[in-house]
């Protein structure tokens, strides 16, 4: 089975809906609405405009993970829309870490030094995820101020790049 990562903008916009709201309604009961994320219908506009990304991993031509960048500062940005179907999950895959990698990489190549998220309690794996990659748990207010925050977040991680 190959695993294929590349940049994804609108015209992906349904499968990715497809794949990130029942995963965040059904599967982890988040109260989060289309409505509450407008960038998933304008994709060019809210990540890859600003300098940031959106990659989607796909099987057999069929999306089934996304991860997404949104530069908001010189050398920071947060990552966003980080998703994989439930039966594409785990080690055996890799997607996840696949999709996070790409996005270091292009990171890397950016010149961005520091990766901030936001996430819930309740994405606990999604939580281990990001510590086994490096990631640190930090406080609310020592985001930066400029960090994009959603509503529903209320766990804040950050990763600074080595080059």
């Amino acid at each position: 089975m190959e695993i294929q990562i590349d940049s994804i903008s609108n015209e992906s916009s349904k499968a990715i809906i497809d794949i990130i709201l029942p995963i965040q309604q059904k599967e982890f009961n988040v109260q989060i609405t289309l409505e509450d994320q407008p960038d998933l219908l304008d994709i060019e506009n809210f990540y890859h405009l600003k300098g940031g990304g959106f990659w989607g991993a796909k099987i057999n031509g069929e999306l089934v993970g996304t991860i997404a960048l949104i530069k908001f500062d010189n050398d920071s940005a947060a990552i966003r829309k980080m998703f994989v179907k439930k039966e594409f999950r785990g080690k055996e895959l890799g997607i996840a870490q696949k999709l996070l990698e790409k996005l270091i990489d292009y990171s890397n190549k950016s010149n961005i030094k520091n990766l901030y998220l936001g996430t819930v309690t309740v994405l606990q794996a999604a939580l281990r995820f990001y510590e086994k990659n490096g990631f640190i748990h930090i406080a609310k207010e020592n985001l930066p101020s400029k960090f994009p925050f959603m509503n529903a977040d209320n766990v804040f991680c950050e990763l600074t790049l080595k080059k």
